[in-house]
């Protein structure tokens, strides 16, 4: 297999099923493919990548996208976006004593300039962008593209740290690592690139004031852990109808939503006063936007949306599937169906089982913003008292 067999793996089997593209201009698609296709002539594999990337972003849409993680080389540094910042989860073990901090340029190059100039590489809404784009800034080859550094020399990162001191890393573009290791293709923010659940769901009873439960993933290829765990979460609910609830599916990048309703169910079914409270954040994507969702439809005021913005907006083209390119390595996440969480709306391609329990629930409005790390449990335990004591009154 070559480069141009992946390109036209691209351009015959996604560009024309996905409906994403129905928007996208015939001219704009063909300059697009025409880049690629010089990348893959010139056999320069990060180009080609990088043309991908830009092809497949054209429709705006987050779940059509070119994963280049498993295809790449990258420094030994781990960035993600909390909040707004891009910050060092995890480095190399010189660079330790950095980890925590927040980036704030790449060889004097602000990194605010940085990510205007690789917004167009990147798919979907800005929150996103957010959660995909800090796998550039470890990936020389896209920093050479977004005019960062030149040459062969060291790269330059200044990392701020929480009491304000500054601290420079020198990097050698010699010395990486494969990208997978650092950015895993479902990025959830968390430290540790290769966090997995351990499971489905994690409890904790706080008594009077309520309960937390924990749904950090609704992908379960085993279609048999998910069910017992959600059967779990609901049988709890229902026996304390009246409790106010904190559920978080940050980090949650979806799954299957259809498993989850006998959970969301059993808590529409509560007393007709319980309060529930939702910790979303921009690693909540898919089936746990669709989740959170139905939820609101079904509880209106009574639901109270705390975190930040979601992932994806409730309009979007999902469904689909990914499949890998023999030549390069990456992935190619390409789309199948219409949802439209908002206005309630379908069209041809959206599946029965999703026409059925489409619900509008216009736009989602955040109650409370709040941010941390998903992965800092004592902070979450602190702050869900504090959330559920407020449910109660």
């Amino acid at each position: 297999m070559t480069m141009i067999q992946d390109l036209e793996q691209i351009v015959t089997s996604v560009l024309p099923a996905d409906p994403s593209f129905r928007l996208v201009g015939r001219e704009e698609l063909e300059f697009h493919i025409n880049e690629a296709r010089q990348s893959a002539l010139a056999n320069s594999k990060d180009a080609f990548l990088l043309s991908l990337m830009r092809l497949l972003a054209l429709p705006g849409n987050g779940h059509t996208r070119l994963i280049p993680n498993d295809a790449i080389l990258v420094l030994p540094l781990r960035f993600a976006t909390i909040g707004t910042t891009v910050r060092l989860l995890d480095a190399a073990s010189g660079f330790s004593d950095a980890i925590g901090g927040d980036l704030i340029s790449i060889n004097c190059v602000p990194v605010g300039e940085i990510k205007v100039a690789a917004e167009k590489f990147l798919a979907g809404t800005p929150q996103r962008k957010r959660v995909i784009g800090p796998i550039l800034f470890a990936w020389p080859s896209a920093l050479r593209h977004l005019g960062v550094l030149s040459g062969g020399d060291a790269i330059e990162y200044r990392v701020r740290s929480r009491t304000g001191e500054l601290s420079e890393l020198l990097l050698n573009p010699a010395n990486l690592v494969p990208g997978a290791t650092l950015y895993p293709r479902g990025e959830h923010g968390k430290a540790d690139a290769s966090w997995t659940p351990k499971s489905f769901l994690r409890t904790k009873d706080f008594g009077q004031p309520g309960i937390l439960l924990v749904l950090p993933s609704f992908f379960d290829p085993g279609e048999t852990a998910l069910p017992v765990a959600v059967s779990e979460a609901a049988d709890l609910v229902r026996s304390r109808p009246g409790t106010p609830l904190l559920i978080d599916v940050r980090g949650n990048t979806g799954g299957d939503f259809l498993q989850t309703m006998p959970l969301i169910d059993a808590i529409s079914e509560g007393a007709e006063g319980r309060r529930v409270g939702l910790l979303i954040d921009k690693f909540t994507f898919s089936a746990a936007i669709v989740f959170t969702a139905i939820l609101k439809h079904r509880l209106g005021e009574r639901l109270v949306l705390i975190g930040e913005e979601m992932g994806d907006g409730l309009t979007f083209f999902a469904e689909g599937g990914t499949f890998d390119l023999s030549s390069s390595g990456a992935a190619v996440r390409y789309s199948t169906a219409f949802h439209d969480w908002a206005g309630g709306r379908t069209d041809d391609t959206t599946p029965t089982e999703i026409a059925e329990r489409l619900v509008p629930t216009g736009t989602l409005e955040l109650d409370r913003a709040w941010v941390a790390q998903s992965d800092d449990v004592e902070t979450l335990d602190r702050f869900s008292r504090e959330v559920l004591d407020s449910l109660n009154t």
